[in-house]
């Protein structure tokens, strides 16, 4: 058996997450293997890849399709696509039972040296991976849909996930242009979608207590706070927003959230009149019939940003240390 090799990667499972990891990899350069229990699958996830590479390369965020995708390669078996490689990234569904059954299978064909990471969005790495021999190399990568657009990357290991791996996954994603966080431990949601859920809640409770209308608040956001947290996060934000920076924005403004705080503590779910409410006002927006043509443009001007952001990435990222 050849050695592993750094320019070797697999990808478990050929979904819309599966493929869209596909193109991050091959466009940098790595060989990519791509293994679904559903042969046909994974055939025509090569389909869906090289269409989504030719878009991607309209906006300068491929370099070179063909060779892209001359590095793109089908295993009959999981042990074949896993026999060689330095890197795992799985996306099957999310489902306890079938990431145990998976990173058993995993940890058991893949070299011992190859890092396991699974995509998954809300299943911690210690619920699947407690009982392996290889457990040390195990994590969660979380993508944030699709990856090849959006960079973010959470990992995530379990308390005996060693830091080795850690490091070496965060310098893998590096080297493949993507942007790794590191969550220093496990919790529900990891990082992104806890600040999602936080701005989610509060979006439903203003619009259900009357407060504004479903496009107004998504006005407040496309066209207010997003605006600089397309290019900055939060603390920057606030650290720019005041004279003499985060301290004193923390004096200045520190009360006035503090009392806001007090009437944002309703965890209810939302209510079925509430989402009923919501969905009537973006349906008379943009009827359903036209969500996919909406999902295509939301992706042509993802598109046009990543590209933005690779063009003055010396300028936006002059304090990212990683």
């Amino acid at each position: 058996m050849n050695a592993p090799t750094l320019a070797s990667v697999s990808i478990i499972g050929t979904g819309l997450i599966g493929q869209a990891w596909a193109v991050v990899f091959a466009r940098a350069g790595c060989v990519t293997t791509l293994w679904d229990g559903d042969a046909q699958a994974a055939r025509q996830a090569v389909t869906l890849i090289e269409q989504q590479m030719q878009t991607l390369a309209q906006y300068g965020l491929v370099d070179d399709v063909p060779g892209a995708m001359a590095r793109i390669r089908i295993a009959d078996s999981l042990e074949a696509a896993v026999a060689n490689t330095s890197y795992v990234q799985e996306n099957l569904p999310e489902v306890l039972d079938i990431k145990l059954d998976i990173f058993a299978r995993l940890d058991a064909a893949a070299p011992p040296e190859a890092i396991l990471a699974s995509s998954t969005s809300g299943i911690p790495a210690s619920a699947f991976t407690e009982g392996l021999a290889g457990r040390a190399r195990c994590l969660v990568a979380h993508p944030v849909n699709p990856p090849s657009l959006i960079p973010v990357v959470e990992l995530c290991g379990a308390p005996w996930t060693s830091e080795q791996t850690l490091v070496r996954a965060r310098a893998i994603m590096d080297a493949v242009k993507q942007k790794p966080v590191t969550v220093l431990q496990e919790i529900d949601g990891f990082i992104l979608n806890r600040l999602q859920g936080a701005l989610l809640r509060e979006a439903f409770r203003l619009v259900e207590q009357g407060y504004v209308s479903v496009e107004d608040l998504d006005t407040t956001v496309s066209n207010g706070l997003g605006l600089r947290w397309s290019f900055m996060g939060p603390f920057e934000t606030i650290d720019l927003n005041a004279p003499q920076g985060i301290r004193d924005y923390a004096e200045r403004y520190g009360p006035l959230y503090q009392e806001l705080a007090k009437t944002q503590v309703d965890t209810r779910p939302w209510s079925g009149a509430l989402i009923d409410s919501v969905t009537t006002a973006r349906r008379a927006d943009l009827p359903e019939t036209e969500l996919a043509a909406r999902r295509a443009w939301r992706d042509q001007r993802l598109m046009a940003l990543a590209a933005h952001k690779r063009q003055h990435a010396n300028d936006t990222d002059t304090q990212d240390t990683h």
